[in-house]
């Protein structure tokens, strides 16, 4: 597994890394477990985000925000970096939305992208 040092492929909002350091400090939160941020095949528009703790494999590159070790899988890099993460947590709407510069179409649910 690679670290990152130099820069982070992607970036958290304030409300996003609250978020997160809440999920983490829940009781019996594996601490092996590091938050990934990636990508998969489907949804509406074609690919799907992917955000939620996991275990590092020998393809992922490791960076560290605030405090928050994250990992990412390298070839996931094209398609999210620059991303910015953000938590909302209002009534209307609520969870985690995705602000990716490298999407030229997204859905309306702001959870899948094309590139």
């Amino acid at each position: 597994m690679e670290t990152l040092t130099a820069t982070v492929p992607v970036s958290f909002t304030a409300s996003a890394v609250n978020e997160i350091k809440r999920l983490m400090s829940e009781e019996g939160f594996d601490v092996k477990n590091l938050l990934r941020v990636g990508v998969k095949g489907g949804g509406c528009s074609g690919m799907t985000y992917v955000l939620g703790f996991d275990v590092p494999t020998e393809k992922d590159q490791q960076f560290e925000i605030e405090g928050i070790p994250c990992i990412m899988e390298k070839s996931h890099g094209i398609y999210l970096t620059g991303m910015e993460v953000d938590w909302q947590g209002g009534l209307n709407s609520r969870g985690f939305t995705f602000n990716n510069p490298n999407a030229s179409k997204t859905c309306g649910c702001g959870t899948s992208f094309a590139v």
